[in-house]
């Protein structure tokens, strides 16, 4: 696999052979990427989609940089735009074990493969936002400065009917820095989704 088109057609092979129904399914940044690219293909296994700061596609125009060069950035540098608190993302390399630290290693060098180029997103994703036909909500840690709440914004205006709702006191990954509240707000829409939408909506095929 070498594009997040290839994961995002793996998980549905997964949700296909648990024979997964009514599926939540949730995404934080590149998670998130890859799960829009999983509902624009089929919404047959879903029932709601949650993204979190989500990458994936480009608002701006070719000279524009939507989201900061990750990889021209020291861990320090890093932690002070993804966080709100950057000891949140502080590790002491010495602290882990050596299979940590080489997992660690292993996941930057599968971002790069997935992310690099094009620079995290997909160019044809955009136009194909508005086959999302399940509920949708972006969540949006408020202290990201990886990525800007306008681009979260026109990201979710490019899916029908999703709702945009921030998260204080987080930043690129609220589910870390405000976990609770992340859950709380994830199992309120899928309740209320479920008493909204009829069973034969959510089923729907893609």
């Amino acid at each position: 696999m070498s594009t997040v088109d290839d994961l995002s057609y793996f998980y549905l092979d997964f949700l296909d052979q648990l024979d997964l129904r009514d599926t939540v399914l949730v995404g934080v940044g590149l998670g998130a990427w890859i799960a829009a690219e999983i509902a624009v293909k089929s919404s047959k296994p879903l029932s709601h989609l949650v993204m979190a700061n989500a990458i994936g596609i480009k608002i701006g125009d070719r000279e524009t940089r939507d989201i900061v060069d990750i990889w021209a950035l020291t861990p320090d540098e890093f932690n002070a735009l993804a966080y709100c608190d950057p000891n949140r993302g502080r590790h002491d390399p010495k602290a882990v074990s050596d299979a940590e630290a080489l997992a660690m290693a292993r996941n930057r060098e599968a971002m790069a493969r997935f992310c690099w180029s094009p620079y995290m997103h997909n160019p044809k994703l955009k136009a194909r936002l508005h086959r999302i036909r399940i509920p949708t909500l972006f969540l949006w840690g408020t202290a990201d400065r990886i990525l800007s709440e306008k681009y979260g914004r026109a990201y979710c205006a490019a899916i029908p009917g999703a709702r945009f709702e921030t998260i204080e006191r987080a930043g690129h990954f609220p589910h870390i820095e405000q976990p609770e509240e992340f859950a709380r707000r994830v199992l309120a829409f899928a309740d209320v989704g479920t008493q909204q939408v009829p069973r034969t909506r959510r089923a729907s095929g893609d």
